[in-house]
Parts: structure tokens; C-alpha cells; sequence
């Protein structure tokens, strides 16, 4: 039964791990019982861990999560909302990197956050391949150009309305718009049968980016990137993802060659109140 546990001696019944679990298989039949799973728990269980972490007396455990396993949420951090605002509003998609190469303990620490974003049912079905070698990214912008002339070919008009005649030009001047000579790329792909993998993966992707900047990095959506993979066999097939799945997204990751000193404004907020 997925190891469901009580610990008599800690549970204080007062069912919070029961009205909490997001797939009600927890239950509690009184004020005096201890929590149990229901009988399909082990078919409709999420994984999520709710019912082992909102304990506040660690009476729960399951055979693969322990109170003892998970940290504490520290709570002396006091971040205030002035803080949080300006964290938010100063992060800017970064297209000038410097050559300096991004050890791996940080890529590696960038993708380990990306995880703890929310997936639909839990499934937490993104898979990563990070492209380390600069060499390599700009060989597979290269590609990526190559399938933008065979749109501006093909359809013509859909290159025009995406101004890929623009970024083939630049590619011919030696600019790269494609990768922006990012010394690294991180891409993320998921089963493409998953309904929810473009939500998902877009959930973890901008934990990166927002996590990217705590660590003086910089990062920018790679759209004409995973656009091209997809849509180009050779591209696809050079980065080795499985047949069976779709990339749903590709960051640039670097050091940003030039620091931001100001906030943008944005357009009003289009809201409707009913």
C-alpha cells in the first residue's frame, strides 16, 4: 500500500493529511481514528508528498518519503514584497553572453530547481538535454537556419510573417540569432503524448529562469530553436531525443555580457471582474 505509515506515538488525529491530499486517498472515519488510506490509494496516489510534509508532527511516511528525508522550510528568511517585486520585474531575457563557460555543478543546479515546478497530476514528465559545448550550439543553430531557408522555400509567406529572411541574413553576416552565441543550451522534452507537457515544461523552465538569476546568470527562451526541432528531421535527430517525444522548449544559458540598471514598464494588466 505504497508504505503508508502512522506513528501512533506522534499522530495527533486531527486529519490535516486527510483534508489536504489532492487525490482524497486519505481518509479519516472519526475524530478519534488515525488517517488510512482508501482503498484505490495505491492506484490514485499523485506522489506529491502533501500528506508527509504538512504534518507539523511527522507522523506520516510512505515507503519512499520521510519526514526525516525532507528539509525545513526555513522561516527567518523575511523576504518582503518590495524584495520579491523588484526580483521578478528585473529579470530580462538576455541575448549578449560572455564566452566564460558555465560550470556543470550550476547547469545541474538549474535543471534540480527546474524539477520542483508543478506538473499536471504530478507527472513531472520533462526530460533534459543540455548542449555544453558552445561549438555545438552553434552547430545546431546552424541547422536550425537551414530549416528556416526551406520555409522561406516552401512558404514564403509564413517565413515573412516570422521574418526568417532576417535571421538568415545575419547568419550569413556571421550573427547568430538563433542561439545568440549562448555559451550553453538547456532543452526539455516530454513524452508527446502527455497532454500537459507544454504546460509543464514551460512551469520548470521558468523556475530556471528565475533561479537562473540568483546565480548571475542569464537566460532567454531559444523559440526559433525548438520550433526548427521540431519541425526539422536533422535537427531532431542530432540532438538524439527519442522518436517519441517533442521538445517544448530550449533556454539559452550564459554569464550576460552587460548589466540592466533600470525597470520597464509593461502595458496594463487586461482584466475583467465578474
Amino acid at each position: 500500500m505504497n508504505g503508508f505509515r502512522i506513528d501512533a506515538n506522534k499522530c495527533q488525529r486531527d486529519g490535516i493529511c486527510a483534508v489536504d491530499c489532492p487525490a482524497g486517498v486519505i481518509k479519516k472515519q472519526s475524530a478519534d481514528d488515525y488517517p488510512e488510506p482508501t482503498a484505490d490509494f495505491e492506484k490514485f496516489c499523485l506522489a506529491c508528498g502533501h500528506c508527509v510534509v504538512i504534518c507539523p508532527h511527522q507522523a506520516l511516511s510512505l515507503d519512499w518519503l520521510s519526514p526525516e528525508t525532507c528539509p525545513s522550510i526555513k522561516t527567518g528568511f523575511n523576504l518582503t514584497t518590495e524584495h520579491v517585486e523588484q526580483f521578478l520585474r528585473s529579470r530580462r531575457s538576455i541575448r549578449n553572453f560572455k564566452k566564460e563557460v558555465v560550470g556543470r555543478d550550476l547547469l545541474n543546479k538549474l535543471i534540480e530547481i527546474g524539477t520542483y515546478a508543478p506538473s499536471a497530476k504530478n507527472e513531472q514528465p520533462w526530460h533534459w538535454l543540455v548542449i555544453q559545448n558552445s561549438t555545438e550550439v552553434k552547430r545546431l543553430a546552424g541547422l536550425a537556419v537551414d530549416w528556416m531557408r526551406l520555409v522561406i522555400k516552401e512558404k514564403p509567406e509564413i517565413a515573412r510573417q516570422k521574418a526568417y529572411h532576417r535571421v538568415v541574413a545575419s547568419w550569413k553576416k556571421g550573427k547568430d540569432a538563433i542561439c545568440r552565441e549562448a555559451p550553453h543550451l538547456i532543452v526539455v522534452h516530454a513524452d508527446k503524448n502527455w497532454p500537459f507537457g507544454a504546460e509543464d515544461c514551460a512551469s520548470a523552465l521558468t523556475y530556471i529562469e528565475l533561479f537562473a538569476l540568483v546565480m548571475g546568470l542569464g537566460t532567454c527562451w531559444a523559440g526559433y530553436f525548438y520550433s526548427a526541432a521540431n519541425s526539422y528531421a536533422p535537427l531532431f535527430e542530432a540532438l538524439g531525443v527519442p522518436s517519441g517525444h517533442r521538445i517544448l522548449g530550449a533556454l539559452m544559458v550564459g554569464y550576460p555580457t552587460f548589466t540592466y540598471h533600470r525597470l520597464p514598464l509593461r502595458k496594463p494588466p487586461r482584466i475583467m471582474w465578474k
